[in-house]
């Protein structure tokens, strides 16, 4: 059970919520807070020469150590950066750097129901002329490796598709996916922001050349993330400066931040299998308890990741559902949490086939391991009741 602060007209209280909002931020967890204290308690930059500097470079470097251990690479290939939106914008534009020199070339393919921070740079690149194709997911949100071979061209230079999908829980075969782009000469890129912790990785084993990656999303620090580049690829770097990260990504690193990050990625990836089984009870428990409900209409799949089920309530007012479960100590998202406030339908939904009033009619409610039954059984009736609560 978390403890937030909630407004209440002039008032600020303090009220127990059920947090179910995990697939926006997870909680930063007791280790990854008590790795970051230490480390910033280091006061070098690690750039710096002298002995405190060093300091915080040692603490820079086990922290890429150990994320580069739970995911099985080297730790040469792991770039810290500010989270996924710059992993996805380094792997995207620097894959087409003659697009800001007035001549967009090539060709991207990547999905029509990819997160926002990959869509937003294929459209920019496209607006410069690079050719994008956008495919169209199977039913259940899934991209066939046909459709991908059947898109393939003589000048697609990149593939750019999601792991597991932040909306619905779509686990793409990324393995088949990074197959057939190689076999038309392209290099692959997926974005596996959702998967740490939550569904296996296997980055070698799949034969992709690039991958993001956010703290965040497994209980580590806000604002750090990390880019994996195959060994013997290279990227142009898009901030230009002391040539930090080897020279693809200069500013101050983050000492602190990355320690954390990493420490609590290993800690994440060794409690996968037992983290998996138990957002998978809770996620059956959750759409058997809400099955007979008629007008409740789940879009998650069985075969996606258990860490996100998502619930059109037909009929109802989006905003009035949000707040409506706000006001029970209910904390869940509409769609993606990275366009929260616009109350705009979500692309994802309205590529599965759902209309507008529906797509904004639809919440997103996400696990984490602090999870209980107790929790899902209360938020189930409070969505249940919010529901009718907010029909027009």
């Amino acid at each position: 059970m978390v403890r937030t602060t909630r407004l209440s007209g002039r008032e600020r209280r303090q009220d127990p919520v059920i947090y179910l909002d995990y697939a926006a931020t997870h909680p930063l967890t007791p280790l990854a807070l008590a790795a970051y204290q230490r480390a910033a308690a280091v006061p070098g930059n690690p750039a710096s020469i002298h002995v405190a500097g060093q300091a915080a470079r040692e603490l820079l470097e086990e922290g890429r150590a150990a994320a580069a251990a739970a995911l099985g690479v080297s730790p040469l290939t792991l770039t810290a950066l500010s989270g996924g939106t710059e992993a996805d914008n380094q792997v995207l534009l620097g894959s087409f750097p003659e697009a800001w020199e007035g001549g967009g070339q090539g060709h991207l393919i990547t999905s029509s129901i990819e997160h926002s921070a990959v869509l937003a740079p294929a459209r920019a690149l496209a607006a410069r002329g690079v050719a994008v194709t956008f495919l169209e997911p199977q039913p259940g949100g899934l991209i066939d490796p046909q459709q991908l071979r059947e898109a393939l061209r003589p000048g697609t230079r990149l593939v750019s598709l999601h792991h597991a999908n932040n909306e619905i829980g779509a686990l793409q075969d990324v393995a088949a996916l990074a197959e057939v782009a190689h076999t038309g000469g392209a290099k692959f890129h997926t974005d596996a922001v959702q998967s740490p912790g939550v569904a296996a990785l296997d980055l070698l084993g799949w034969g992709v050349d690039y991958a993001s990656f956010s703290a965040h999303k497994w209980g580590g620090p806000l604002g750090v993330g990390l880019l994996y580049v195959r060994r013997g690829l290279e990227l142009p770097p898009l901030l230009l400066g002391g040539g930090q990260e080897r020279g693809l990504r200069s500013g101050t690193q983050n000492a602190p931040g990355l320690y954390a990050a990493g420490l609590s990625l290993q800690a994440a990836v060794a409690a996968q299998p037992q983290t998996h089984a138990h957002l998978r009870a809770l996620n059956d428990q959750l759409t058997a308890r809400l099955s007979g409900e008629a007008d409740l209409h789940a879009n998650h799949t069985p075969a996606g990741s258990p860490k996100v089920a998502s619930f059109t309530a037909q009929g109802a007012d989006g905003e009035a559902l949000l707040m409506n479960l706000d006001f029970a100590g209910v904390c869940v998202s509409a769609g993606s949490a990275c366009s929260a406030g616009t109350m705009q339908p979500s692309h994802v939904l309205l590529a599965l086939g759902l209309n507008d009033a529906d797509a904004l009619a639809t919440v997103r409610l996400s696990f984490g391991a602090a999870t209980t039954p107790q929790e899902v059984e209360a938020a189930a009736s409070a969505l249940v009741a919010a529901a009718r609560a907010s029909r027009l």
